[in-house]
């Protein structure tokens, strides 16, 4: 008896839609990245990228616990001297929120090339409407 291992031409990949309205911030970026990770998949192993497409609608409405919308900041920096540049998370959820759901999520993937091709993926949406009926959705729940 051998042991079968999954190849790339093997993985199914489904679609799913994730409405993120009244959902916590952080059970909603650790569900999703277990759907792009693939880790609840059968033939999961983890030097494939095996997971699913997920689809994110209402990232606005999304529920922000305690005190991070006055005390948690994005950082970026250009390279230069002086080019570091900060947003709070009140005003990026004003400004971008889908920004805000991405990079909770990025966060949660691994750091490599397979990190960022599961969250090529990803796609998140401010509003209710989104271009992806084509690709017959599976809405998938999250309990709050």
């Amino acid at each position: 008896m051998s042991t079968s291992f999954t190849k790339a031409s093997e993985i199914k990949r489904k679609w799913y839609l994730i409405d993120a309205s009244g959902i916590v911030l952080g059970r909603l970026a650790t569900t999703v990245a277990k759907l792009l990770i693939g880790k609840s998949k059968t033939n999961y192993v983890p030097y494939l990228d095996g997971g699913d497409h997920v689809v994110i609608i209402n990232a606005e409405k999304v529920k922000i616990t305690g005190k991070k919308l006055e005390q948690k900041f994005y950082h970026r920096y250009s390279g230069y001297p002086g080019g570091m540049k900060s947003i709070s998370m009140k005003d990026q959820m004003a400004k971008h929120p889908t920004r805000v759901v991405e990079d909770a999520v990025t966060g949660m993937l691994p750091k490599s090339k397979l990190g960022r091709a599961m969250a090529k993926k990803l796609r998140v949406y401010a509003a209710s409407t989104h271009p992806h009926s084509a690709q017959k959705l599976e809405t998938f729940p999250i309990k709050n």
